[in-house]
């Protein structure tokens, strides 16, 4: 099977030829057919990413595809079930083997392109939004990066949730993604964000996927008793937190790390996912993929993300329904 992986610390990864294994106990084989990029794909070449695995491994953190084959002990799956594959590694792959606590069963009405889309960047901001920050209606949420892979959904699920919603992005394209997500006001990474905040009555809950000056503006924009989440540091820089501030206004920081969840309550993110899939179902989201490539066009899209030239989502399919 062909994978896309990175030889060694460091190395650029490569698209190349690997034998696939029978799975083990617990564990199912996949025919996987697409596979959502993310920023951790970056820093897992770089080997800067906290869940880095040891070289040389097969990028891609979350995918979909179909069960080809199981291992001993496995009752809750069946050879030609549709998956979802929170992966955490090895799915840009024509196939792979997944421990099945990491799989769940997608809807048939749902794409694979669309299973592979939603897992990090929608369970990322479900979780932090209403299981973390506990969001109420008629809140502010502030979402900084609103144009990428978790800042979209954080406005799209916020929004779902009742909130007000201020988005902030780099230009009138990204912004009028924003928009469309179901933003209520929209600020351009131009603008001074700490006074445009404090202008429009201040955030209840802050959603930063930026960090650095971003990060900063964000948390001078909080008002009293306010929420806040360090999602990723997509601006490179890692903020450091004023605790005198906190203790002043009485602000929460809340870490969210969706894959250390995987590790300690297992049961939280699947119920998430559940939660998602049904809302997919429904109508009340979609994700938003600017970009589909093929798996000899990975290295490709992992430039979209580190050039800052996509929205929403990449993802590479593999093809088949």
């Amino acid at each position: 099977m062909k994978v896309f992986q990175v030889p060694a610390p460091g190395s650029a990864p490569v698209l190349t030829e690997a034998a696939c294994p029978a799975p083990g106990p617990g564990e199912a084989a996949v025919a996987l057919r697409a596979c959502g990029l993310n920023f951790a794909d970056l820093l897992m070449i770089k080997g800067s990413y906290q869940d880095t695995p040891e070289a040389p491994f097969t990028l891609g953190l979350e995918a979909a595809g179909v069960v080809t084959a199981l291992g001993d002990g496995v009752q809750d799956f069946s050879v030609g079930d549709r998956v979802a594959v929170f992966s955490g590694s090895g799915g840009l792959a024509e196939a792979g083997v997944f421990d099945c606590a990491r799989m769940i069963r997608i809807p048939d009405t749902m794409s694979f392109e669309h299973a592979a889309a939603m897992q990090i960047a929608y369970g990322t901001s479900h979780m932090a939004l209403d299981h973390c920050a506990r969001l109420q209606p008629g809140e502010t949420l502030l979402v900084t990066g609103a144009a990428g892979g978790v800042g979209l959904t954080a406005v799209e699920i916020g929004k779902l949730m009742g909130a007000t919603v201020i988005a902030q992005a780099r230009g009138r394209d990204k912004l009028d993604v924003a928009a469309a997500a179901g933003a209520d006001h929209l600020i351009d990474a131009e603008q001074d964000l700490r006074s445009t905040v404090k202008s429009l009555g201040g955030a209840d809950v802050i959603y930063d996927a930026v960090g650095g000056d971003v990060w900063k503006a964000a948390f001078r924009s909080a008002n009293p008793g306010g929420r806040l989440l360090p999602v990723g540091f997509a601006g490179g820089e890692i903020p450091q937190i004023p605790a005198n501030h906190l203790l002043v206004k009485n602000l929460t920081v809340i870490g969210f790390y969706l894959g250390g969840y995987m590790k300690f309550r297992p049961e939280a993110v699947r119920n998430s996912f559940e939660t998602l899939f049904a809302w997919h179902g429904e109508g009340r989201i979609k994700p938003h993929i600017s970009h589909s490539l093929p798996l000899e066009q990975a290295a490709d899209g992992l430039e979209l993300l580190r050039s800052r030239k996509s929205t929403g989502k990449v993802v590479i399919a593999m093809g088949g329904r």
